[in-house]
Order: C-alpha cells, then sequence, then structure tokens
C-alpha cells in the first residue's frame, strides 16, 4: 500500500469507525417504508459502499453490511460525515455547544429546519428521569436536539448524552429492528423490545471500540416510537466518550434505568417541537441508481458455493453482502462476499496495483493477502477482488477467525486462496436477484 493510499485508508478508518457505530441508530416499529423514502435510502448507501470500495476494500463493505445503518447525517453531497459504534445520530441545532457538532443532511437548505427545542429542556427531562446525582454541561444555551453532560453519582464519573429524532431523517433500512451482528460489533447483552403502545425498544450494552482497545463501555437504549420518533441516549464509564480513562467498572445507569429514561412521556412535548422531515431534491443525473443485490439470495448463493466440509456456524446478510462463520474442525473462519453492479468508474483506482491479472474475457482478477485490521491478533485477510469490463464487481473475503476483531483461531483461513478466487469468477453472481 502506498504513503497516500495508507492516508487515505486510515481517515476512512475513522468514518467506518462511525458507520459501525451507528450500527444501533434509527431503530423502526412495525412498517419502516412509511418512515424512510427507499430511494434515498439505496443512493446514500450506495454512495457509501463505492467511497468504502475505492478506500476499505470488502473489509470495509462487509463491515457497513452487516445489520448496519448510515444515518441520514452520514452523508452528504459526496462525503461522509463524522460520527461516534454506538453514538447517538448528530444532532441538527443552530447552537454551539458541546451537543451541537451536526451536519446538516435532510435540512432544506436555507436551514429552515433547525429544531426549535431548547438545550435546557431536554437536559432538565434528563435529570428528572434518571437517578440522583450532579451534572455538568458545556452548554445550555440555544436550541438544538440533544444535550451531553457528564454524571457523577459519587463512584466516577460518566458522559452520558440524549438526542431527539425523526426516524425520516435517519436512514431505516430492513435489518435495524435487529441488534447488531456481534461478528461486526462485540457486545455483552442486547436485547429488543415490542411495547404495548406499539413503540419499540432496544438496550446495547457493548463498547466504545469493536475491538476493545479500551476499556470504555458504552451502554445505550434507543426508543422508535409508533408514529416515528426517536430518543437515543447513551452512557459512559468514563467522563469521555473517548480520549478519557476509565472511572468505574460500568456505566451509572442500568439498563432498566435506561429504559425509564427512553420511555419517558416526558419527552413527548419536545419531539412535538421537532421539524417534519422533508427529502432533499434528487439530481435527476442521479436518480437512476442501479439495485443492489438481494441479501438473501446471496447468502444462498455464497453457500452453494463453498466447498464440502465445511460447517456454517453463524451467517448474516444486507443489500449486496453475506457473510458466514465456517468451521472445518480446525477453527472458526469469516468468510464474506461484496456483489457491487456499475463500479467501471473506479475500476482503475480498484485493480491500479497489486497482483492483478486480466483473464480472456476481460475480467479483471486482484489477489491479496495481507494482516488483519480490526485488531484480532493474529488475524490475516485473504480476499480475491473480481470486475467484469461493465463494471460488474464481485470480492471474496476470509480470516483465520471468526469476527475480524477476535484473535486467530487457526493459522490461516479455512479456505484456500484457489479457492476464494473459484468463487468470487462464479456466474452464479451475475444471476442474483436485483432489490
Amino acid at each position: 500500500m502506498s504513503q497516500h493510499d495508507g492516508s487515505q485508508h486510515e481517515r476512512f478508518e475513522e468514518e467506518l469507525g462511525a458507520v459501525l457505530r451507528r450500527t444501533g441508530d434509527g431503530f423502526a416499529a412495525g412498517d419502516r417504508r412509511e418512515l424512510v423514502a427507499g430511494g434515498l435510502q439505496r443512493g446514500r448507501r450506495r454512495l457509501l459502499r463505492r467511497r468504502l470500495a475505492v478506500t476499505g476494500g470488502v473489509l470495509a463493505l462487509a463491515a457497513v453490511g452487516v445489520g448496519g445503518v448510515y444515518g441520514g447525517s452520514l452523508l452528504s453531497a459526496g462525503d461522509a460525515a463524522n460520527a461516534s459504534v454506538a453514538a447517538p445520530p448528530k444532532p441538527l441545532t443552530n447552537t454551539t455547544p458541546a451537543s451541537s457538532t451536526t451536519p446538516k443532511a435532510g435540512l432544506g437548505e436555507k436551514g429552515d429546519h433547525v429544531p426549535q427545542i431548547p438545550v435546557k429542556d431536554i437536559a432538565a427531562v434528563l435529570k428528572k428521569n434518571t437517578p440522583q446525582g450532579t451534572w455538568a454541561f458545556d452548554s445550555l444555551d440555544g436550541n438544538g436536539q440533544s444535550v451531553a453532560g457528564v454524571f457523577d453519582d459519587g463512584h466516577g464519573k460518566a458522559a452520558v448524552t440524549v438526542g431527539l429524532y425523526r426516524a425520516g431523517a435517519v436512514e431505516a433500512g430492513e435489518d435495524q429492528v435487529d441488534c447488531p451482528d456481534k461478528v461486526a460489533v462485540p457486545y455483552d447483552s442486547c436485547t429488543e423490545q415490542n411495547l404495548p403502545n406499539g413503540s419499540r425498544l432496544m438496550i446495547l450494552q457493548g463498547y466504545e471500540y469493536p475491538d476493545k482497545r479500551e476499556e470504555t463501555k458504552n451502554w445505550r437504549a434507543v426508543l422508535l416510537t409508533k408514529d416515528g420518533f426517536l430518543v437515543d441516549a447513551s452512557e459512559y464509564n468514563a467522563a469521555a466518550e473517548k480520549g478519557s480513562p476509565v472511572t468505574r467498572e460500568n456505566p451509572p445507569f442500568s439498563p432498566a434505568q435506561l429504559k425509564t429514561l427512553v420511555t419517558s412521556r416526558d419527552w413527548r412535548p419536545l419531539l412535538v417541537k421537532l421539524p417534519r422531515y422533508t427529502e432533499p431534491a434528487v439530481d435527476p443525473g442521479t436518480s437512476g441508481l442501479p439495485p443492489e443485490p438481494s441479501g438473501p439470495a446471496m447468502q444462498a448463493t455464497l453457500r452453494s458455493l463453498l466447498p464440502k466440509g465445511l460447517k456454517v456456524v453463524d451467517k448474516n446478510q444486507d443489500s449486496g453482502y453475506a457473510h458466514m462463520v465456517v468451521d472445518d474442525g480446525k477453527g472458526k473462519s469469516l468468510v464474506g462476499v461484496n456483489v457491487q453492479p456499475d463500479m467501471s468508474d473506479v475500476a482503475d483506482e480498484l485493480f491500479g496495483s497489486g497482483d492483478v491479472t486480466t483473464l480472456p474475457d476481460g475480467r479483471r482478477v486482484k489477489l491479496t493477502q495481507q494482516p488483519g485490521e480490526k485488531g484480532g491478533a493474529g488475524v490475516v485477510w485473504w480476499s480475491v477482488d473480481t470486475i467484469t469490463p461493465e463494471g460488474f464487481r464481485v470480492v471474496v473475503s476470509a480470516f483465520n477467525s471468526g469476527a475480524q476483531h477476535e484473535a486467530a483461531t487457526r493459522p490461516e483461513p479455512a479456505l484456500t486462496m484457489a479457492q476464494l478466487k473459484a468463487i468470487a469468477l462464479s456466474l452464479k453472481w451475475q444471476n442474483v436477484p436485483m432489490r
């Protein structure tokens, strides 16, 4: 990897981390089709996948493709915003307190949809619905839709954030009623619950960093109301989400207390002040984005192409992506595949270096064997990347671990490079139905 490619990859790793931290964002109850326009969702998803394809390859794509959500403010006109695996969506605001660093995706260009919720009112509801302790907020001036503070109950300071959103202002994909896939995002516990009033609640007890390189825990509760409002609360066992030492074993509020917080009726008068989400105008030149391959069909195709003798112990999929954790009796091995139509415009970037050959039919094939990049000790990452002259791309990867952030379970992946190449070059991928 060149120095330029390396720095580009490092910058995007930060953005990818933000994507992973958004895997719990934007849960929708019941029929999510009423909450988000599918065309915009596919456009953002495709744009993000294209950017990841150029900078991070299949590893990055795999991370996004597993039960993920990209947040309505994550992508603006051709760029990704910085976010934090369990941080709340970035707020929309016209003030500059600590709770107001925000992209403005989903707003009108003139900023006429800025939420008119006094930040001090959000803080007041937060304090009213949590146990006794002292609070410190950087600023409670102005309006916004979230607040961040430090809570101290005498057992160690803890960062706490709460955000209020309309579900239409964040991506709401079909898989977002599920807890994150542990292959991509490790956690200790995650529960989902449909409440009697029609709301849906998720409580996640996880970590700030997927590879647990620091001991910072992130416990989070997300409530989606029947009429499409989100209440998103996160807490940490440190005084800041990042860059602060751990102050206590666990965050201060129990899962039951988090539930009490996000389900409080006190949020209702504030939620109704949120502006209605307006679908941004679609550029006629980008409205004809190609559909993506069906996740279930991709998973079935991958299973049919795996060598005999491999036991599937875990699996998941999303549009354009599928993975399986297999075991041949010698240890778990993660195997994933991405299928991306219409990638001609980035083909030269993807196949301009490395071990690349061109087949008689014009397909280009790139073989890569390198160390893993998600913190798992001893993990290696083998991949075969292919593209047709028409831009139909198939990437197959395998690891010598059941998850990229976990230690190696075996010396090499369960599939050889020759087997990965055979899977990637199979013509079955071109027959996978689109959605």
